[in-house]
């Protein structure tokens, strides 16, 4: 599912609301059926762990003193504790799994590229075994061949594992590329939903085709 909207539009509290760190004024977020919001602290735990987050800028959510391999094995050894004796292996097969490798777990975040540090974020929110991750704004940073990169990676791993995103953005172009579904986010309300096809090529609302008609266009000349 992608979340689209201008700046203000609601965007990131609609994830922090899905992520449970803040309580909606209305109505309520379940989670395979079952209430996830309005659970009881206790019950959330529980199953936390099955619901992981990828932030805009990975640096922040980082702690700096540690190096790559902490950070990996440290969600792994709380969030899947199954995989605690083999924690760093396990590292090992996260950061192959989003195109790094062994040689990275030594290293330090404040020294590896913003592409490289994105995909320390996603290896960390898998470290779990998630079935649902939430993306807020994960590749607006970066260089366009690096969002690119990233969003092959992710479509890859959603392939093999058959895990869900939520993923929040204001570019509509990546929107599209690695949506089923949008949902169309203005002034924090919800004014249009359905097949991303469908939305891009035929939008209802003028609010969503107000957002794609400000997408550039090149103009061919004869």
């Amino acid at each position: 599912m992608g979340v689209v909207g201008e700046s203000g539009s609601g965007k990131s509290t609609l994830a922090r609301i899905a992520l449970c760190l803040e309580t909606p004024d209305q109505g309520e977020v379940t989670f395979k059926g079952k209430p996830w919001s309005a659970a009881p602290a206790g019950v959330r735990r529980s199953i936390r762990r099955r619901i992981a987050v990828v932030y805009q800028d990975p640096l922040s959510s980082f702690d700096p003193r540690w190096r790559i391999s902490r950070i990996l094995t440290d969600a792994i050894r709380l969030g899947d504790p199954a995989n605690a004796g083999r924690a760093r292996e396990r590292a090992v097969e996260l950061l192959e799994a989003v195109g790094l490798g062994r040689v990275h777990l030594d290293a330090w975040p404040l020294r590896m590229s913003g592409g490289q540090r994105q995909r320390v974020a996603i290896a960390r929110a898998l470290a779990t075994n998630p079935e649902v991750i939430v993306l807020d704004e994960a590749v607006s940073a970066l260089d366009v061949s690096v969002q690119a990169q990233i969003l092959d990676i992710l479509a890859d791993l959603q392939q093999q594992l058959g895990v869900s995103y939520l993923f929040i953005s204001h570019d509509l172009g990546v929107i599209h590329h690695i949506s089923d579904r949008v949902l169309v986010m203005q002034n924090g309300l919800a004014v249009e939903q359905g097949d991303a096809d469908a939305i891009f090529s035929n939008p209802r609302e003028p609010y969503t085709r107000k957002l794609l008609e400000s997408l550039p266009r090149l103009e061919l000349r004869v």
